[in-house]
C-alpha cells in the first residue's frame, strides 16, 4: 500500500464530527463519540429500491463488495450503515483502518486504499429479497467495474451472494482460485448482525487475514 495512510501512522484517534449530520448527531459526536441519525420509517419506506453510489477510485489495494445496499444505507447514503452491521469494526479489527470508522466516514476508505461497491445496486430490506437472476447480472456489472478500476484484490462480502451470482456453488471463504478481471479474489463472512455464525472477534479475524494476504 505504497504511498497511502496505514494504521498507526499519526492520524487522530478520536471521531471528528460529521458537519452533515443534523445538530443532535453532531452534538453526540462533540461528546465523545459519532451517533447515527435514525431515519424514520417514511424514508426507510422511501428507500426502497434506491442506487447508493460506490465508494471507488482507480487502483485501489481492496474493494470490498456488499450483497446490496440495505434501507438503512439508502436512506443515509452510507454504506453498512445499519445499527448492528459489523463491517465497520471488523475492517478496524482487521487491521485495515487505524479506528473503528463512522459510516458517514466513508470517503476516507481511498486514502487508505480501500473501497466499496455492491454486487446488486438497488436497495432492500432484506438481502434474501434478491432474485438469482439479478445477482448474476451484478456480477455480470462487478466483473466490468473491477476490469475498469483495477483494484488488486476484490472480497466479496457474503459466500451465498457469491456462490450465486458467480455460479460457485461450492466456494467457501478466503481465497478464490480464480481471478476476477485482473484481481485477486476473496470471500468473506456477511457481517450483518442477523449472521449468527460469526461473532465480532472470529469476523475480525477473518477480514485480518485477508488484510495479511494483502500486506504480503
Amino acid at each position: 500500500m505504497k504511498g497511502r495512510r496505514r494504521p498507526g501512522d499519526g492520524r487522530p484517534d478520536a471521531a471528528v464530527p460529521d458537519p452533515t449530520l443534523p445538530g443532535a448527531a453532531r452534538a453526540g459526536a462533540a461528546a465523545g463519540g459519532l451517533r447515527y441519525p435514525r431515519p424514520t420509517k417514511e424514508q426507510l419506506a422511501a428507500a426502497a429500491d434506491k442506487l447508493l453510489p460506490d465508494v471507488i477510485a482507480p487502483g485501489l489495494d481492496v474493494l470490498f463488495v456488499g450483497i446490496n445496499p440495505g434501507l438503512w444505507s439508502a436512506a443515509t447514503g452510507w454504506h453498512f450503515a445499519r445499527p448492528g452491521n459489523r463491517f465497520w469494526p471488523a475492517l478496524h479489527r482487521g487491521g485495515f483502518t487505524p479506528r473503528q470508522l463512522h459510516p458517514s466516514e466513508q470517503d476516507e476508505l481511498p486514502g487508505l486504499g480501500l473501497g466499496i461497491t455492491n454486487m446488486v445496486a438497488r436497495a432492500s430490506a432484506r438481502a434474501d429479497e434478491l432474485t438469482a437472476e439479478e445477482l448474476v447480472e451484478g456480477a455480470r456489472e462487478l466483473t466490468a467495474k473491477v476490469a475498469r478500476f483495477r483494484p488488486r484484490w476484490v472480497a466479496v462480502v457474503g459466500v451465498t451472494a457469491y456462490r450465486i451470482g458467480f455460479a460457485r456453488p461450492k466456494a467457501g471463504f478466503g481465497p478464490q482460485p480464480e481471478p476476477l478481471a485482473a484481481a485477486r479474489l476473496w470471500v468473506l463472512p456477511n457481517p450483518s448482525g442477523l449472521n449468527a455464525h460469526f461473532t465480532p472477534e472470529t469476523l475480525g479475524a477473518a477480514f485480518g487475514e485477508l488484510r495479511a494476504a494483502v500486506a504480503g
